[in-house]
């Protein structure tokens, strides 16, 4: 394996002094785009080089060439489009020649864009190309159908100045500090690693066989910009990183934090992060059999999304062009037998003389107060995904009632309001559409956008209580499923959340009208009245479904308190 002179020249955009000076006074009166989180860890690593060769965000033919043929136009190897994608509105308000200045959500100005490009993508066509299928059950296709804006935009960043951390900071280093850091430890060889989940042993005893075998230094390079769903959450796991990284041999490895938005596209992917693992001064990568495929499988097919081991065949087949050694890892499994982790198949130990727990079995069995094998992973570690994981009756919690006017949603809604206040365990706050309508959102109407805007602030709340281990109770109609999703990942990156479909019919539901929106409905006064000229789409798989027909509120409130109390959400010894 090379050394690190190997490595390209890096190409940062952060300009000098005197010029970020006077490109910050020029953004005062340039019209500016608030870059989302994605978009902003995409100019960080623009500005310090951790995209080299890339200068600003793509123009459309870079975009076009990348997405055919996974290189630039001059034939580089890149093989993620990166684009800086704005709405509608202001798309149309700017031309090529023009300047836009790109801000963080603190309203920062960070760089300066030149315009040189603008066009309408064809989402359908990047889907297929870039994640190898058009499913919105796959994350990235989803994000781009739902979150990503209409208009395209690229041209030359000029950075001013790099996002501000204000955690972790000495574990936070650009390509350039970290090759200076490779360099006072006088590290030749260095094999990095990525990872958006905590490590456990076996993380270990892999990154390890691929340190031997490269006879190189190790660096721990996890993301924590942004990650799939379902990911632990990033400030859990850079402690169990710190915690981990005292197993290995003194002076082998380091632990860096990589602030990249993962796009979950396989194959594609893991090329993607070899060349920027390249950037930052690594000679060898270690690439995985699911390298960034997302989790779960697709329910349409009931099969990954990619191909086992197709991102290592990818990237080996590109090794010699990407500057950087591809160390295909192996699949380990823990032997009995011997005590320790060793190679599955491929001429190594069967797999079924092995055991496995994967983290959704690790996370079930701290949740329920199980034991977790000393074989699997480190006491200091469990002690911090313990903390993470409560027991349910300790976890906050999230009840999204969901359903047609007129369901019972909101009564249900406040007699679990009052359960829990008799409880007395944890802080309860009722979210109830009408309340909210008055005091959160007062100022919007009933549009679709604006009833979505409404459902999303809920959600947002609702997730700020869960993750301070309370309850919220929330009874919108919420009738759109891919709001109704992105509210369930807003709340359990924090804790738990049960929706709950009142499926009432409609019938019913008119017939109940106690305050006459059917009837002025039905006569054209409300526009957009879900069930009536506005459709409502039911939920898949709700953790409950209750039709309070043929029950009074009473009846079905007690269903709701049975299964909380099945799962654990409520004390036994209440």
């Amino acid at each position: 394996m090379d050394a690190i002179a190997a490595r390209p020249p890096l190409k940062p955009l952060l300009v000098s002094g005197t010029e970020a000076e006077a490109l910050k006074i020029l953004s005062f009166h340039l019209p500016s785009v608030t870059l989302s989180q994605r978009q902003l860890c995409d100019v960080e690593l623009m500005m310090n080089g951790g995209f080299t060769p890339l200068d600003g965000f793509m123009d459309r033919d870079s975009y076009e060439h990348v997405l055919e043929s996974m290189r630039l136009p001059g034939g580089t190897l890149w093989p993620v489009p990166i684009t800086l994608d704005v709405d509608r509105e202001l798309g149309e308000a700017i031309e090529p020649g023009s300047r836009l200045a790109l801000r963080d959500q603190e309203g920062l100005v960070l760089a300066v864009l030149d315009v040189s490009s603008k066009w309408e993508a064809d989402k359908r066509a990047e889907a297929e190309r870039v994640y190898g299928t058009t499913s919105d059950h796959h994350p990235g296709v989803r994000h781009l159908y739902e979150w990503v804006g209409a208009v395209y935009v690229g041209g030359r960043v000029s950075g001013i100045q790099l996002p501000t951390h204000y955690n972790y900071q000495e574990l936070r280093h650009t390509p350039d500090e970290l090759g200076r850091f490779f360099g006072r430890l006088g590290w030749r060889r260095v094999i990095g690693f990525h990872t958006s989940r905590p490590m456990h042993r076996r993380e270990r005893e892999l990154t390890i066989d691929a340190a031997k075998e490269a006879r190189a230094h190790l660096l721990v390079h996890p993301v924590v910009g942004v990650t799939m769903h379902r990911d632990l959450g990033q400030f859990a796991r850079i402690k169990c990183y710190q915690e981990i990284l005292r197993h290995y041999p003194r002076h082998l490895a380091a632990l860096s934090l990589l602030p990249l938005a993962m796009r979950g596209a396989g194959p594609r992917e893991a090329l993607w992060h070899a060349i920027i693992r390249r950037n930052y001064g690594c000679t060898g990568f270690i690439v995985e059999c699911d390298h960034a495929s997302p989790l779960p499988y697709d329910p349409a097919g009931n099969e990954a999304f990619y191909p086992s081991r197709a991102a290592q065949e990818l990237a080996r087949e590109h090794e010699t062009e990407l500057g950087i050694a591809i160390f295909p890892a192996g699949r380990f499994g823990y032997s009995p037998e011997a005590r320790r982790y060793v190679p599955v198949g491929d001429g190594g130990t069967r797999e079924e003389d092995t055991v496995q727990l994967d983290d959704a079995g690790l996370a079930g069995r701290i949740l329920h107060g199980g034991e977790v094998p000393g074989w699997f992973t480190y006491p200091e570690v469990i002690e911090i995904l313990r903390a993470v994981y409560p027991p349910p009756r300790e976890q906050g919690v999230t009840l999204f009632f969901t359903g047609l006017s007129g369901s019972g949603k909101s009564t249900l809604a406040k007699i679990m309001y009052g359960k829990f206040i008799e409880e007395g365990r944890r802080s309860v706050t009722l979210l109830d559409g009408d309340i909210v309508r008055s005091h959160l959102s007062s100022e919007l109407g009933f549009s679709k956008p604006h009833r979505d805007l409404n459902v999303r602030r809920i959600g947002f709340v609702a997730s700020e209580i869960t993750k301070n281990r309370g309850v919220a109770i929330c009874a919108p109609i919420a009738p759109y499923a891919a709001t109704r999703r992105d509210v369930r990942e807003m709340i359990e990156a924090h804790g738990a959340m049960i929706e709950i479909h009142v499926s009432t019919p409609l019938e019913v539901c008119e017939a109940r009208d106690c305050k006459g929106l059917y009837a002025r409905a039905r006569k054209g006064g409300i526009p957009e009245f879900t069930g009536i000229s506005d459709p409502y789409e039911e939920p898949e798989e709700p953790e409950l479904r209750i039709d309070t027909t043929d029950l009074s509120p009473m009846q079905a409130a007690q269903e709701i308190y049975l299964y909380l109390l099945a799962k654990g959400y409520l004390d036994p010894r209440e």
